[in-house]
């Protein structure tokens, strides 16, 4: 039988996982990039809101914790485009049930433009 008088514990790799996807931004980056990887004018354009700081802050973040991909591509100009890690992929799942969870239960605000469409799922890369 359970004592039910002990306190629940916390597992401390769910609260620094949820810790580093739950900071503000970083969902909306691993959402996008979940979908094709990006260029930092492509994530700031399509991330409501979110400065070039902030943006940079995170991106360097999520490659810090190895979920993030920075790729310089010799090109004229030169091109910077970030991708998932396999790390980073393995979100797919934890993502995909987020946004289904949403789909549920958070109700959209009324907006004056397409941004009211359901957002498209991640797909799982193989």
């Amino acid at each position: 039988m359970k004592d039910t008088n002990q306190a629940p514990q916390l597992c401390t790799r769910f609260h620094r996982a949820s810790e580093l996807i739950g900071r503000r931004w970083s969902g909306a980056i691993l959402f996008l990039l979940l979908k094709q990887k990006c260029r930092f004018a492509t994530l700031r354009a399509a991330i409501p809101d979110i400065t070039d700081r902030m943006l940079s802050e995170r991106l360097q973040e999520l490659e810090q914790e190895g979920l993030v991909e920075r790729t310089v591509v010799p090109d004229t100009p030169v091109r910077v485009e970030y991708s998932l890690t396999k790390k980073g992929r393995g979100l797919t799942d934890a993502m995909n049930a987020i946004a289904d969870w949403a789909e549920k239960w958070i109700p959209l605000e009324a907006a004056p433009s397409s941004r009211t469409e359901k957002a498209a799922r991640p797909r799982k890369r193989a």
